[in-house]
């Protein structure tokens, strides 16, 4: 920022701040969403009561998003009084060492920090923080950044491996994690640059600027009094009124769309500059957003919103990087949440469960199809296919794991009901009458 820059220059430099990386997090954590979990061994997820008993439906957006953010995000399931339970945790208090960080989902061992030291009124409060291990947990004091650090007496906590589970959405090969927002910092820093331009441009230089010449406008003056030191004197004269360079200073004219200017001398002239076209800056502000819409796989209607009457399978096109991007997001999210769900089940006592390494995460469907042509695409693969209908429940978009069991319900209920009228109408419904006796 120059040194001499205006009020005004500030004030238009804190404008021309756009953030734009909020979307890169929004648009993939709002599309983000577990419904359900499935071990292909049971019809009825046990696991599932455990996500609804630790309100995850909620909580599980924070961990999405600074999954999306940071590159990583933690969460650890522990035993308490009402039962398992798993939690989010902060991955800018959390850090977790592993064997091989590009592969292991156990942790060697985690630790968070709950509260950093204070020093209020001279009395320093030391810090506090969590320590797991494969078999113990800890309570960590500390009073600094390695200094004065006392580890309590720890207890087992009831798991197998680390409680602490990570979710990364970007490992490369040597253990480091990505987050959505980092590769587009520079992108983000020239897409302010660009509309910082444009509002200079448009504050100072789109306007028409009108000109004269031959005639001076009129200077600012004070009287000159008799006597100097008496403000009540008469007045003998003027003087022109000077800035602190020792310049006059021109009187200010009130000039508007409204008024016509004039001089009294026939030579002066007058015309205009016309204002900078804003039509560049406007194409390079939108060039900016596409460049950003390409590179982090977002469809253009997200950022520029050009699309107007456009056919359901270019909206498709548009949308498939996206689709292909969630894909992948849902893919690295979805092993940790399995790691999440057989911890619970061996705190639970299930030890079927915990081995199990057949669950599927069942992710919220987002698309945009219409209900009408799921509907006709199911009832096809029912019949024609001939695929169990019930099979196809899993596949209804936007269907809940709470759905599920009352469907569930619902169906055994009618299929009990159907039973017992199948038998009426056989035997005339004497089939569950008591014997007469003869």
């Amino acid at each position: 920022m120059p040194a001499n820059a205006s009020d005004e220059y500030h004030l238009l430099a804190r404008r021309a701040v756009t953030n734009v990386m909020q979307l890169l997090v929004n648009a993939p954590a709002q599309s983000l969403a577990v419904d359900s979990y499935r071990r292909g061994s049971s019809a009825d997820s046990t696991e599932w009561n455990h996500w609804r008993a630790s309100d995850l439906a909620i909580r599980q957006d924070a961990i999405h998003r600074a999954a999306l953010i940071f590159g990583h995000s933690f969460t650890v399931t522990e035993q308490t009084s009402e039962g398992a339970r798993t939690r989010g945790l902060s991955p800018m208090r959390t850090a977790a060492l592993y064997t091989d960080p590009a592969s292991d989902l156990d942790p060697v061992c985690a630790l968070t920090v709950t509260a950093w030291p204070t020093n209020t009124d001279g009395k320093g409060v030391p810090g506090h923080a969590i320590l797991w291990t494969a078999t113990h947990r800890y309570e960590v004091h500390f009073k600094g950044r390695g200094t004065d650090v006392r580890i309590s007496r720890g207890f087992k906590h009831g798991s197998s491996a680390c409680p602490v589970t990570r979710f990364a959405v970007n490992v490369d090969l040597e253990g480091r994690t990505t987050g959505v927002i980092g590769p587009f910092r520079r992108l983000q820093d020239r897409i302010n640059q660009v509309i910082f331009d444009l509002l200079i441009a448009q504050s100072y230089a789109s306007w028409a600027v009108r000109w004269a010449t031959g005639m001076a406008p009129p200077m600012l003056t004070d009287p000159v009094y008799a006597d100097p030191d008496d403000p009540t004197s008469e007045i003998i004269g003027t003087k022109p009124r000077l800035d602190a360079n020792g310049q006059p200073i021109p009187a200010p004219i009130n000039h508007n769309a409204s008024r016509f200017l004039f001089a009294p001398d026939p030579d002066s002239k007058f015309g205009s500059l016309p204002g900078t076209p804003l039509s560049g800056y406007i194409e390079a502000v939108g060039m900016a957003f596409r460049h950003l819409s390409a590179l982090a796989q977002l469809p253009p209607a997200y950022l520029v919103g050009e699309l107007v009457n456009v056919a359901a399978e270019a909206l498709d096109a548009s949308e498939a990087g996206f689709l292909r991007m969630l894909g992948g997001l849902q893919t690295m999210l979805g092993a940790p949440w399995k790691r999440v769900f057989r911890l619970a089940a061996e705190l639970d006592g299930q030890a079927e469960a915990a081995l199990a390494d057949d669950g599927e995460i069942v992710w919220r469907d987002i698309g945009s199809r219409s209900m009408a042509a799921i509907a006709d695409a199911l009832g096809k693969l029912a019949t024609q296919l001939g695929v169990p209908p019930r099979a196809l429940w899993t596949r209804i978009p936007g269907i809940t794991g709470e759905e599920l069991d009352y469907f569930e319900r619902i169906a055994a209920e009618d299929s009990d009901g159907a039973l017992a009228r199948a038998i009426d109408r056989v035997t005339g419904g004497d089939a569950f009458s008591p014997a007469e006796p003869s």
